[in-house]
């Protein structure tokens, strides 16, 4: 029997990442074994293209990505036959989110956005180098901040932002104001392309993440993987399908969890 093809979407803060150190090495035995077998390997994050063109060079990817929780999917060149890169952008812009959110703040509502922190703040915020806190602040469609309000606060700022047509999620670090899109939308937009591609082989999908704000992208494929972390006791999938959950966090748990998937399928 034809083994499947496998097609892995992960995230990438406290998941591939290390929650504090932004570390990837403990998840290298994996990696290198998903390389060896040309599985790709689709980073879907709330960093930004500039963040993630820097993290796939680290890591010798060269995989389509999903940028700012799904604001946006793109596809480097000559990926699916002789193109130019392309970019597909899904939502509102983050010109959209700031002037609705700096309406909200007009009324009272306290919170503090990467539009609002210096290169240095959000340096002290997130660990990040300045270099890359820099990269962080070049944002396409979504808002990450760090709320200063009360949970009630919280609920009345959460319908209007519904009223404006956009939502908030939270992620392992930070609440993330965007437009109706999510992590899922990229990993199906990009599905469609990966199923044409491989025309009729057949297709298993995995995605790992740690926090609600990857829950739908979870939902969305045959097997969903929850890293411990942070919040990744929030995460309950509405689906019938379980979820394997890693013993270990970030790095170290995905890296024992895609070993574990590779060998059932026996890669």
């Amino acid at each position: 029997m034809t083994r499947p093809r496998l097609l892995v979407f992960t995230d990438l803060d406290g998941t591939l990442l290390n929650h504090d150190t932004y570390r990837w090495q403990a998840a290298k035995p994996a990696l290198e074994r998903l390389q060896r077998a040309n599985i790709p390997v689709v980073l879907n994050s709330s960093k930004t293209a500039s963040e993630i063109r820097d993290i796939r060079a680290t890591l010798n990817n060269h995989y389509p990505f999903i940028v700012e929780n799904g604001a946006a999917v793109v596809i480097p060149a000559n990926c699916f036959g002789p193109r130019a890169e392309q970019v597909v952008n899904f939502g509102a812009s983050r010109e959209q989110v700031l002037s609705v959110l700096g309406g909200l703040r007009s009324e009272g509502y306290r919170f503090r956005g990467f539009a609002d922190m210096s290169v240095e703040e959000l340096g002290r915020v997130t660990g990040l180098s300045a270099t890359s806190a820099e990269l962080a602040k070049d944002r396409q469609g979504t808002e990450p901040l760090l709320w200063e309000g009360s949970a009630e606060e919280l609920a009345t700022f959460t319908e209007k932002l519904a009223a404006e047509k956009l939502r908030i999620v939270q992620g392992g670090r930070f609440f993330h104001v965007m437009g109706d899109f999510d992590k899922a939308d990229g990993v199906r937009f990009l599905l469609g392309k990966y199923r044409e591609h491989y025309g009729q082989e057949s297709l298993v999908t995995v995605a790992l993440g740690d926090s609600p704000n990857d829950q739908r992208m979870l939902e969305s494929v045959n097997i969903p993987v929850i890293i411990r972390g942070v919040q990744s006791d929030m995460v309950q999938l509405t689906s019938d399908r379980h979820a394997m959950r890693s013993l270990k966090p970030g790095p170290e748990g995905w890296n024992e969890c895609v070993l574990n998937i590779l060998f059932e399928y026996g890669y």
